[in-house]
């Protein structure tokens, strides 16, 4: 099937690189439209927030609301007075506006600030009006609003701005992304290659697999709800694999080149082994991402389907237009100067670490376990508008609500009955309420249609924090006679960290399993794949220490300029985790193949590491400080969210190719010995008849080899797979 495709794609070459001019195209003018189709969500639907969320929502008449804040001079001034009041009258006239009351309108004490000198106007816009209409709605409330009150900043924020602003803050951090990493991207490959064309082949990948992932994208918003996050995470997933696999292809094609091989016979072999390894890996990376399903909250499975897709677009690219690539610039690409040897620094690396395994294998572990010791103490948040870049609207508003505003410091934390508000329980509820710890105002929502009726309990402190949160456990504890949904911020994050405790041994056990299943057919080894899963956890329990040590407690905050307020996003350390790991196995294949290569060439498991980890060892760095470059370039994005994702699986990389590829498994390796290729009789059986056998490497190669080193017989060797 390889030498198949490969043929293909050699013969017309010209055809298979007009087709993926075409979608790239087509991916960037239809699939950049996605932005506008993205959504928030508020995780499963079986959950007590989100029932009494859309409870709320089909008994409201209104829609989302925005929050003009009007700051600057006293609100009791007459001129002032008359202005708000004609901005008021100006924004009701706008499109998608439903209503608008002010301080001045409303006898809420809540919409005047505690110092006298900022009021708010909440704006409600048309309850069915689409993502799109209310983000322009908001926009079109800020050119009416700027500059219309003299001496007073006029500013736009609430629920809706920062819904606006989150998914704006996504789209910028995506271009800037590609726009800083991109560059630096080609500069590397230009060194790393010596070359500019061989430089320029990942960045036609990265290129046509961004692109096809903002068309797969675009396709999904119309089957699922896509949150604005999960744009950067499969994009930025995407250029990292496809980096990956282009850098391993051109590097066995220019293997096969030293080893004598014209042009459209390099490419079959690179094809038929490199091309099998990146399929493998696909595949790993694929099962990996497949855990998130088990959670099964909307967002989580549209970053799980997208990312598939994105897996499958990388591998697309690299068995064909690679390959067509390669044909087409192959004369012009140098051949690799170094022979088949181990004697390299790799190599050398191995056989220092073979021969003081134990020392390596603990030490390296125990500086794995300290790193994770920060992660022990994690605190979450959820939607928080703290998250978003310092100069958007919406968080300057929600940081000035804080201070000044006592009432409106916190969102509250609703109870929603279904019985009207008229009923004398509700009431006597509200007010029993009132008289609870933590409890900073209570009030009865009006106005809402049926039977249902909404208590506002606004907790003191912040929105999410440990008082709010222990509200709404007590809430919920402590319920009426009838029948209660307590919902919120503080019930959305609570909600969903409960689903993710509950869901994850579910989301662990499909991706050990599959994983296990992958590896096996692989290696043909039982504790081959046990040992990965270990070390891979190791790895990734350091990285989520880094991420708590750098945000949530505020290290290094003003070198990479954000504000730390005590948390990290819910979903960081989940899609972290997912897409670490399948970066950590896509590194893991790629030593892996070349390890078993040279095993079952007739070395010994000793000979076979150090000739893998040579073989592998720059592939793999190289690839992990391209890959860094990617996830760097947008760990300087504006949006905290992502610049925690992007740092995360910068520093997971980085980890991975250096501790554990290169010090880890080598001594541990070496420490099982023979024992690494071992299966019970059944499954040895299992894998001599579905097993993936790697093609052999070029015969040149082992003519390559020096004596000393030529591998033994295959029938000297004990046979443990």
């Amino acid at each position: 099937m390889y030498a198949t495709v490969a043929r293909f794609c050699v013969r017309n070459r010209r055809w298979v690189l007009l087709a993926w001019v075409l979608l790239f195209v087509v991916g960037i003018v239809v699939g950049s439209q996605v932005f506008n189709r993205l959504k928030d969500t508020n995780g499963a639907s079986g959950a007590e927030s989100v029932q009494g969320s859309n409870i709320l929502d089909t008994a409201s008449s209104t829609g989302p609301s925005a929050v003009v804040l009007v700051k600057g001079p006293p609100v009791a001034a007459a001129g002032t007075r008359a202005s708000v009041l004609a901005l008021t009258s100006k924004l009701e006239r706008l499109p998608q506006v439903t209503g608008a009351v002010s301080a001045y309108t409303s006898p809420d004490p809540a919409l005047r600030a505690s110092d006298g000198h900022a009021s708010l106007i909440v704006v409600s816009v048309r309850k069915n009006a689409s993502m799109t209409a209310q983000h322009m709605a908001v926009d079109a409330m800020r050119s009416a609003a700027h500059g219309t009150v003299p001496g007073a900043q006029v500013l736009v924020g609430g629920d809706l701005a920062v819904s606006r602003d989150g998914m704006a803050a996504s789209q910028n951090d995506l271009y800037r992304g590609e726009l800083i990493a991109l560059p630096i991207l080609l500069i590397a490959l230009f060194f790393i290659f010596g070359g500019l064309r061989a430089a320029l082949l990942p960045i036609f990948a990265a290129l046509a697999t961004t692109a096809g992932a903002l068309l797969l994208l675009m396709g999904m918003t119309h089957l699922t709800d896509v949150a604005s996050y999960a744009v950067d995470v499969i994009i930025l997933f995407g250029l990292a694999l496809a980096v990956d696999y282009s850098l391993l292809m051109v590097n066995r094609f220019r293997e096969d080149r030293a080893a004598g091989e014209d042009i459209t016979a390099a490419v079959e072999h690179t094809v038929g082994t490199a091309g099998r390894t990146v399929t493998f890996s696909a595949l790993t990376v694929a099962a990996a991402l497949a855990g998130l399903f088990a959670f099964g909250d909307p967002t989580f499975t549209s970053v799980a389907v997208g990312g598939i897709a994105t897996v499958l677009v990388a591998l697309a690219v690299a068995l064909t237009l690679i390959p067509a690539l390669l044909a087409m610039w192959g004369p012009k690409l140098k051949p690799a100067r170094r022979p088949i040897t181990d004697d390299g620094f790799f190599g050398r690396l191995a056989r220092r670490v073979q021969a003081r395994p134990w020392l390596a294998a603990g030490g390296v572990t125990a500086l794995l376990l300290a790193a994770a010791l920060p992660f022990l103490h994690a605190n979450y948040g959820l939607g928080d508008p703290r998250t978003l870049p310092a100069s958007s609207e919406s968080r300057q508003v929600a940081v000035t609500l804080a201070a000044g505003f006592p009432g409106l410091r916190a969102d509250p934390v609703t109870v929603v009955a279904r019985i009207p508000a008229s009923d004398p329980r509700i009431a006597a509820y509200a007010a029993a309420l009132a008289h609870r710890p933590g409890v900073a105002a209570v009030s009865i929502e009006h106005g809402l249609h049926g039977n249902v009726a909404a208590i506002d309990v606004v907790p003191a402190g912040s929105t999410q924090g440990t008082t709010a949160q222990h509200l709404v456990t007590t809430l919920r504890t402590n319920r009426p006679a009838f029948r209660t949904y307590v919902t919120g911020s503080a019930a959305f994050l609570i909600d969903f960290k409960n689903q993710i405790i509950n869901r994850i041994p579910y989301a662990l056990a499909v991706i050990a399993l599959a994983t296990f299943i992958l590896l096996f057919l692989m290696t043909g080894s039982v504790l081959i794949p046990i040992k990965a899963l270990i070390m891979n956890t190791l790895s990734l329990g350091a990285v989520f220490g880094a991420l708590v040590w750098i945000f949530q407690d505020g290290n290094l905050s003003s070198v990479l300029g954000f504000h730390a307020f005590g948390a990290i996003e819910m979903w960081v350390p989940i899609i972290v985790f997912v897409f670490a790991f399948g970066l950590s196995m896509d590194y893991e294949v790629f030593l892996l193949a070349r390890i078993k290569e040279c095993y079952d060439e007739g070395c010994d498991t000793n000979k076979a590491v150090a000739y893998g980890l040579q073989r592998s060892g720059r592939i793999i760095t190289s690839a992990a400080f391209l890959v860094m470059i990617v996830f760097l370039g947008f760990a300087a994005g504006q949006s905290l969210g992502i610049k925690e994702f992007g740092l995360a699986l910068a520093i997971a990389v980085a980890v991975d190719a250096t501790l554990v590829r290169c010090i880890l498994v080598p001594a541990t390796m070496t420490l099982l010995g023979r024992a690494n290729w071992w299966a019970p009789a059944p499954l040895r059986r299992l894998y001599d008849r579905l097993g993936m056998h790697e093609a052999p490497a070029h015969p040149a190669s082992l003519a390559d080899l020096p004596a000393a080193e030529a591998p033994a017989p295959a029938q000297a060797r004990g046979r443990m797979i």
